[in-house]
């Protein structure tokens, strides 16, 4: 089943996308996409609406909507278009508010904006990131007692993304070593990494998948040869054994989890917001 779907707010859109796409997931359907952030006036929102209409019209099918939009009169101009609308802020803040006893204070720009209650969470997820480039595919072994975790894997497993996704999701300062060819032959520890041994996280991954992910890098090389895969994952997968080091084959997890999984492993804290 093929369906429209916008993503709206006064915002970001963010929350609108991650809260529509969990729910979307329930159900096998092709969802051509609409992400719309900072429709902040009746104008702009009038045009969404048209859009939406527009949409509705050539198709007959009516686009689902989810909306976060804080102006009563904005909201208004969304809700009353062709599509099938769910407001998924406000749908939970009724049932919130008779729980609380409280009256809802609504700001737009809260939950992805900038203010100064947010301030110092911001600015360490921006030293987390400068942090991680600085760190990765083990560009500098120099520093490592600031980081928070140091992931370890053959070249295209997954080290890079992971890393910085934890740092511009969680702030969390991530490092990152890369086990290349060259290591086979007498595949060791590094003498830097054995002091951060309660820091140190593996990734491997199925040979099969990384040939298939190098081939695309370098194709027909050694590098990407399923033998030089097999060898590598094989060798890298055997030192994690011997050092205790823990770790997580990635074939079948995306960024987002293989991150999730890493938090949860070592107890971290995430600063999100």
């Amino acid at each position: 089943m093929d369906r429209c779907v916008f993503y709206i707010s006064d915002g970001t859109a963010i929350t609108a996308e991650v809260l529509g796409h969990a729910v979307l997931s329930q159900f096998p359907i092709n969802a051509t996409s609409f992400s719309l952030p900072f429709v902040e006036n009746e104008g702009r929102a009038k045009a969404v609406c048209q859009q939406i209409n527009d949409i509705y019209a050539k198709t007959g099918i009516r686009p689902l909507v989810f909306y976060s939009i804080i102006s009563p009169e904005v909201r208004s101009i969304i809700a009353g278009s062709e599509g099938f609308c769910q407001d998924i802020v406000q749908s939970l803040v009724a049932p919130l508010q008779n729980e609380l006893g409280l009256e809802p204070t609504p700001g737009a720009n809260r939950t992805h904006g900038l203010t100064a209650s947010n301030l110092s969470k911001y600015d360490a997820r921006i030293a987390a990131i400068d942090y991680t480039l600085a760190h990765d595919d083990g560009i500098s072994l120099r520093n490592l007692e600031e980081a928070q975790v140091i992931l370890l894997g053959v070249s295209r497993c997954g080290k890079t993304p992971t890393s910085l996704y934890l740092a511009l999701q969680f702030g969390i300062r991530a490092a990152n070593y890369p086990f290349t060819a060259d290591d086979m032959d007498n595949l060791q520890l590094p003498a830097a990494l054995k002091p951060f041994q309660n820091k140190l996280f593996g990734l491997t991954i199925n040979p099969e998948r990384l040939t298939a992910i190098r081939q695309e890098r370098v194709e027909n090389s050694r590098y990407a040869s399923l033998r030089q895969c097999r060898l590598e994952v094989s060798e890298v997968e055997a030192l994690f054994r011997k050092n205790q080091i823990r770790y997580l084959n990635s074939t079948n997890y995306s960024v987002e989890e293989i991150a999730a999984k890493i938090v949860d492993s070592f107890g971290m804290n995430r600063r999100m917001f």
